[in-house]
């Protein structure tokens, strides 16, 4: 039941037609990173490239790369997992069906890892340089493992107990690192942070394990949002359905995972070095900053390692269907770790991080003649109070009361519903000087910017329009006015030319203008964008654009904007200025070069050939 390792894995695809072999030479230098995407995007198998330019060993793409493939590999053991979660959300259900209790035990066994003398990633050692580099953007800092396992101890608390196993970004080479370091980069709100802060006050360098490949649960654990206290190794051992293997090695300062591929062993330094920059998720790239540097000891790797990699860029990628795999999983969960909250979605074409959308209850004042959005904004504080949904920054809500069939994973559907009910006198909460994601730039600083709670409740106040009848009048330099979708416009913008963190004069301006176009109640949300016809093109791309190159508190406006008890308000309609700015990083585009040589391999007769989309 389940794969003891990742060789397992693959023999278990290939036997069931979902893995291809590819023999002919390709370069990990943004070649492989090309195909990658290319293999993702037309649902194709998984890709075991045996001869890659630089190492000796073979490289495995696009693992987890369609949803259906994730729930095959795991197929022995979700029914287990989901009957967890279900005794999670309804702890009397053993009072009902007690027979499930006995099926519950042998999974909650699973939980607590094995020790083992037996570790085969430890059979063989190599030079960090041995191991594969893969580049996936033309302007990467270097290359840099996609699919770590990063795993460390509480300096103060240690064994697995307290133990943090996270997917971190972890450059390998460029800048200033030297041969034997490489950059640890760890966003706001990992678990590693805790770790470190306290090897740095305890004045320690911290002990890393660095796991590459190995069962594909160790994979999903690592980037699942799990409550405080509960180890990575336990729900691996769930989902993977066997015990986590692990070992220990006098030679080495933490435990190993036994049947992972590689394993980079090293110490965490009290000092950085520029890091990146690097193409992440959110489709830009991440810029050179100071991060933790980690000082390797030694690198060993078990007999037939393969290297599982994944790319990132604008979603989707890969690892959107681990964000739709973790939803799966966790849907049921919601409403108990986030009290008043039915549903949560954070939206993956819009960055992940950037825009969370929210159903709640609006049970606080029954007796109230109209709806407000009171017990919505308690439900907000507690998304932005704990879990990676601390990290989201535009975080709408909706009234469960108001539409019991709607979900806020129709989005379309869900923006309609809260711009027919947005009153802007009343549902916006700004939240300034706040912990922003670290791969966000829209705000004032790294690491730093604003949030928008944006609660609307009660009744239907607009009929949105779908068509423009008469364009409204605008200022200079505004022009190319589209209809984004009921209720939503987007409209061109002259470049942006304000500093950071302050406000453009020519957004109030026509702000104030669109207040007196006699259709702005019919279009409550307008935009304002480089380019409006790529903008409205499809949902996707008006997510993408609107909510990755804005600031709620620097780039929003409005109609006849005031100020009462300090809760800034305005009328219709609401105007974000979602422009790309000066200080925005670069948007991920392929060398041109690298993408023909990667087209020719799916020419007819090449090894590639009906597997790109």
């Amino acid at each position: 039941m389940g794969y003891a390792c990742l060789r397992d894995c693959i023999a278990d695809l290939e036997a069931h037609g979902q893995l291809l072999r590819v023999d002919v030479e390709v370069d990990p230098c943004l070649e492989l990173a090309a195909i990658q995407r290319r293999l993702f995007r037309a649902k194709a198998p998984a890709a075991l490239f045996s001869r890659v330019r630089g190492t000796p060993f073979p490289m495995l793409a696009n693992l987890f790369g369609t949803r259906e493939r994730l729930r095959f590999i795991f197929r022995d053991s979700l029914a287990s997992l989901e009957a967890v979660v279900r005794a999670k959300v309804d702890p009397c259900m053993f009072l009902r069906r007690p027979l499930q209790l006995f099926g519950l035990a042998a999974s909650f066994a699973r939980m607590f890892p094995r020790f083992t003398r037996r570790a085969p990633v430890l059979a063989y050692s190599c030079a960090l340089a041995d191991l594969p580099r893969l580049t996936c953007w033309p302007g990467d800092g270097g290359p840099f493992i996609t699919l770590p396992l990063v795993y460390t101890e509480h300096p103060g608390k240690p064994g697995l107990g307290a133990a943090n196993l996270g997917m971190y970004r972890v450059q390998l080479a460029g800048n200033e690192y030297a041969p034997d370091e490489v950059g640890m980069h760890y966003q706001i709100h990992r678990g590693i942070g805790a770790h470190h802060a306290a090897a740095l006050a305890a004045g320690q360098s911290l002990p890393v394990h660095i796991f590459v490949g190995g069962p594909p649960c160790l994979s999903v654990a690592a980037v699942m949002p799990l409550p405080e206290g509960l180890p990575e190794l336990a729900f691996a051992g769930i989902l993977g359905g066997r015990r986590t293997a692990v070992s220990k090695c006098p030679d080495l300062p933490l435990p190993v995972l036994a049947e992972a591929d590689f394993c980079i062993s090293g110490r965490l330094l009290p000092q950085t070095k520029p890091e990146g920059p690097f193409g992440d998720h959110v489709g830009y790239y991440s810029l050179r900053h100071e991060f933790p540097v980690l000082r390797v000891d030694s690198v060993h790797y078990r007999q037939d390692a393969v290297w599982p990699f994944t790319v990132v860029g604008r979603p989707p990628q890969e690892d959107t269907v681990f964000g739709e795999f973790i939803h799966e999983i966790t849907a049921q969960l919601v409403p108990r770790v986030f009290h008043g909250v039915r549903e949560v979605h954070a939206v993956d074409c819009a960055g992940v991080h950037p825009l969370l959308l929210a159903l709640g209850s609006e049970r606080y004042t029954p007796y109230e003649s109209r709806r407000q959005p009171r017990e919505l904004l308690t439900a907000a504080l507690h998304l932005l109070g704990a879990t990676q949904t601390a990290l989201a920054k535009y975080v709408l809500l909706a009234a469960h009361e108001d539409a019991p069939g709607l979900s806020c994973r129709d989005v379309p559907a869900f923006f309609r519903h809260i711009l027919e009910r947005a009153d802007f006198g009343r549902d916006l909460h700004f939240v300034t000087g706040a912990t922003n994601d670290t791969l966000d730039y829209t705000g004032a600083a790294l690491h730093e910017g604003s949030k928008l709670i944006w609660a609307s409740a009660g009744e239907k106040r607009r009929d949105l329009g779908t068509e423009l009848g008469s364009a409204p009048a605008l200022p200079p330099g505004f022009s190319r006015v589209r209809v984004a979708g009921p209720g939503m416009l987007a409209l061109r913008g002259p470049a942006h030319t304000a500093e950071r963190a302050l406000p453009d004069e020519r957004m109030a301006l026509l702000a104030d203008c669109l207040g007196t176009w006699s259709d702005c109640e019919s279009f409550p949300l307008v935009v304002v964008v480089d380019d409006p016809d790529f903008c409205v093109a499809c949902m996707e791309n008006f997510l993408w654009t609107v909510f990755t190159r804005s600031d709620p508190s620097t780039d929003t406006y409005g109609a006849n904007a005031r100020f009462l008890a300090k809760h800034w308000m305005c009328d219709a309609p609401l105007v974000l200025d979602a422009r790309i700015k000066a200080f925005h990083p670069p948007l991920l585009e392929e060398d041109p070069a690298v993408t023909r040589k990667v087209e020719a391999l799916a020419a007819p007769g090449g090894p590639l050939h009906g597997y790109f989309s």
